[in-house]
């Protein structure tokens, strides 16, 4: 039997009446009753200041923010949960992400954008794509929610079938790349 896989879910947003949580509930959900060890990483309960340095050149590091580096270290893959601001991220998403670099190496991400429109969060897609890319991480999954607060309940159970479907692909895309990375790193040792 194999092991579960750690993949927690960052939720990119601290908006006040974010909508974005649903998909992430929804999210979390789903990764447990698949098998996976998920646990929401939840940004506005780390509360994390405007980056001045990088956690490894850093010896007090605020509160959190160890927390933050080693759930994503010792992570098989990871979900980040975000909506769109303006064509691209949430400051404090990009906020945690910069705080952190080595802990993304080789790191399959899974993205979810949140639109309250149509669009699904597709411009925010792209630059979370590159951003990954760059901290040498592979974002190998994508999943698109428009209209979330119409498209999902509260607690994350979503009222149109077409996203139970949607998240099975994205999590059986996700799970073979931490399987096979983790299946490497492990012959690596």
């Amino acid at each position: 039997m194999t092991a579960p896989l750690r993949i927690p879910v960052v939720i990119g947003s601290v908006r006040r009446g974010r909508q974005s949580i649903r998909a992430a509930r929804f999210a979390v959900d789903r990764l447990a009753s698949a098998g996976a060890d998920a646990a929401l990483l939840d940004l506005a309960e780390l509360d994390l200041p405007i980056m001045e340095e990088r956690l490894h050149m850093r010896d007090d590091p605020p509160p959190g923010l160890e927390l933050f580096s080693e759930t994503i270290a010792s992570a098989d893959a990871v979900v980040i949960v975000s909506p769109e601001y303006n064509g691209s991220m949430p400051g404090v998403l990009k906020n945690a992400l910069d705080y952190i670099y080595g802990e993304w190496f080789r790191k399959p991400v899974g993205i979810v954008t949140v639109s309250a429109g149509g669009y699904g969060g597709v411009q925010l897609h792209n630059h979370l794509q590159l951003l990954f890319l760059r901290v040498k991480a592979l974002p190998v999954a994508h999943m698109a929610v428009s209209n979330v607060s119409r498209n999902f309940e509260e607690d994350g159970e979503p009222r149109e079938a077409q996203y139970e479907k949607s998240f099975a692909g994205f999590f059986e895309t996700l799970e073979w790349y931490a399987r096979v990375i983790g299946a490497a790193v492990g012959e690596g040792s």
